[in-house]
């Protein structure tokens, strides 16, 4: 399997497998190798081009449609995905453009296992005839650190200037005369926000904010939601894609009206008691749901599956 994304993939390595993880000298996107910022275990191990190509591979994960068409079949020294080596397409993403287009890379092909991320995804996207599961996100636990002392509302956009209205960044002038909001991730520098720094330093940072704010229009639901619910921080978020139905009523707060939003990260700022009750809340949830043995679990279920 490609290492395409950072959290999920650190998430994927940590099962009772061996994962084999393609790496060029120049670590582009088709040959990242092992995380450099996350902690992966041993078994996970890189193989260049020559090496994948002589490996015995029980299943092959394809994650973009160049891995479907091509990319895999010239790692895997001619074996074809889903014909001469079992294999899953897991598809992360939320499907663009009109309801009717949705038809995902994927569609109508019925030797492969297409596995979701979210049921919304699964409701969504055209997959045709192929067969598809769900497996809920799951993220290694950074532990209870919520302590709330400031009163800012943390956001994590990737990329946030590029995917604009998609991330909801063009909302955060509109939210931010309501209290501090502090920006991270990728780019977030570049319009004025905190930046992106390791992910342990990324979860000290975001746990010392009040709130949680997810102003996501149509993604699929970021694992940094997860991994702040799983800090202990309460929930504001637009009720859009998988949002309404992963963060409960405890935890948080719903909705599409953005000045409801709004007000409601102003009332939670100014309520840190109950900021950090809902942040409780908001963990025993995540851990329930979106916890790493539950996800590692369905993933060892949908592989044996496939490679039976």
């Amino acid at each position: 399997m490609w290492h395409v994304h950072g959290s999920w993939t650190t998430a994927f390595v940590q099962g009772a497998h061996d994962y084999l993880i393609p790496v060029l000298p120049d670590r582009g996107a088709d040959g990242l190798g092992r995380a450099q910022t996350w902690d992966w275990p041993s078994s996970a191990t890189e193989v260049t081009p020559q090496e994948a190509a002589d490996a015995e591979i029980d299943v092959v994960v394809l994650q973009r449609p160049k891995e479907l068409y091509g990319l895999a079949r010239r790692w895997l020294g001619g074996r074809r995905p889903g014909v001469d080596v079992p294999a899953v397409y897991g598809e992360h993403n939320a499907p663009q453009g009109r309801i009717a287009d949705m038809r995902h890379p994927a569609a109508n092909r019925p030797e492969l296992t297409l596995v979701h991320v979210t049921h919304f995804n699964d409701l969504f996207w055209d997959a045709g005839v192929t067969p598809t599961r769900v497996v809920e996100h799951g993220v290694v636990d950074p532990g209870y650190r919520y302590s709330g002392e400031l009163p800012h509302a943390a956001v994590v956009i990737n990329e946030a200037r590029r995917r604009a209205r998609v991330t909801g960044t063009d909302l955060l002038p509109r939210l931010n005369g309501h209290v501090p909001i502090d920006l991270f991730g990728m780019d977030a520098a570049a319009l004025g926000g905190v930046g992106d720094p390791p992910q342990h330093e990324l979860h000290r940072e975001m746990a010392r904010r009040r709130v949680y704010l997810h102003p996501i229009r149509w993604t699929s639901l970021g694992l940094s939601l997860i991994e702040a619910m799983h800090l202990g921080m309460p929930v504001v978020a637009l009720a859009t894609t998988e949002a309404p139905d992963a963060v409960p009523p405890e935890a948080g707060f719903v909705s599409t009206s953005v000045d409801a939003l709004a007000a409601e990260v102003r009332r939670l700022v100014a309520n840190r008691e109950e900021a950090q009750q809902r942040g409780l809340a908001a963990r025993d949830a995540a851990l329930e749901r979106y916890g790493l043995d539950r996800f590692l679990e369905n993933w060892d279920t949908v592989l044996e599956e496939v490679a039976a």
